[in-house]
């Protein structure tokens, strides 16, 4: 490559998560101290690190090449980006963010529509004012820069646009959701400029792809095991798989050794099922990428 790729990495909630995924992809990342400029383990890309709320807006305007963001800070900045691919991960789950609208639990509204004239806290503001307007209710929309859950009970808005993966923050707050407005997912995304560049764009598509690959390795396994000839059509019997398992034969004798790839929520009842059915020798392993 002519010159590395800028690429940015989320500061805040998904740093951690980041980092550790870019590592099982085959990307080290070392952060050090409060730089914001980590090192990593390839000499075609250059880290940095920013909010995950201002990334959109350094890959529009060219300051990276790159990054990684969720689609709802995409929306919020209302920005032209090139949106490459959508990678389902965050701090806590795989499950993806909601923006939901929550109200005290002992509030009298069910709906928005409810909140005609009231206050809505948020730190979206620009997709709260919206979404509201597209449907013709009037609301006072403010920002708000933390603790959003408790701009409620300290009376300080009448309902709230939050962020929330399970919900439960919000119910501990005392809060419950009438409605949700939007999932959004983690993105990596690129400058338009850039994904026109041949060079650029194979080293976005690689990263990519590798972790993509991560990602789906995450949830799955592979079992390896021993199986004497007369059983073996018993155990394949019960092994779900990608494909099909593969079957060789152990030299200088009537065993084979079958491996598969499944998911690791599988695996509990599984093993039992095979060493009832003649497997022997089992053995489990994680995976880093799965293309």
């Amino acid at each position: 490559m002519k010159e590395p790729l800028k690429l940015g990495v989320p500061k805040g909630s998904l740093q951690d998560a980041t980092i550790r995924l870019f590592d099982r992809a085959g990307w080290k990342i070392n952060v050090n101290g409060r730089s914001y400029f980590p090192e990593i383990n390839d000499e075609e890309i250059d880290c940095s690190i920013c909010r995950a709320q201002e990334m959109s807006r350094y890959v529009e305007s060219g300051t990276l090449d790159a990054g990684i963001t969720g689609r709802d800070w995409i929306l919020e900045n209302q920005s032209d980006v090139q949106f490459v691919d959508e990678l389902i991960y965050s701090k806590v789950s795989s499950r993806p963010a909601r923006w939901v609208l929550a109200v005290a639990k002992d509030s009298g509204v069910e709906k928005p529509e409810d909140l005609q004239g009231k206050r809505v806290a948020t730190e979206m503001v620009n997709f709260t004012k919206n979404y509201f307007a597209e449907r013709g209710i009037e609301v006072e929309v403010h920002f708000s820069w933390g603790a959003t859950e408790a701009k409620v009970v300290n009376g300080l808005a009448d309902a709230i646009v939050e962020v929330t993966e399970t919900g439960s923050t919000i119910r501990a707050h005392g809060l419950r959701i009438i409605k949700e407005l939007m999932t959004s997912t983690t993105q990596l995304i690129a400058n338009k400029q850039a994904w026109q560049d041949d060079d650029k764009r194979r080293k976005i598509e690689q990263v990519a792809m590798l972790l993509k690959a991560a990602l789906v390795a995450q949830k799955l396994v592979a079992i390896k095991m021993n199986v004497p000839k007369l059983k073996l059509t018993d155990v394949v019997e019960a092994l779900p798989s990608l494909t099909a398992p593969t079957v060789a034969g152990l030299y200088g004798s009537d065993w084979f050794s079958v491996e598969t790839v499944i998911e690791e929520s599988q695996v509990r009842d599984l093993i039992p099922e095979l060493m009832r059915r003649g497997a022997e020798g089992i053995i489990e392993y994680s995976l880093n990428k799965v293309i």
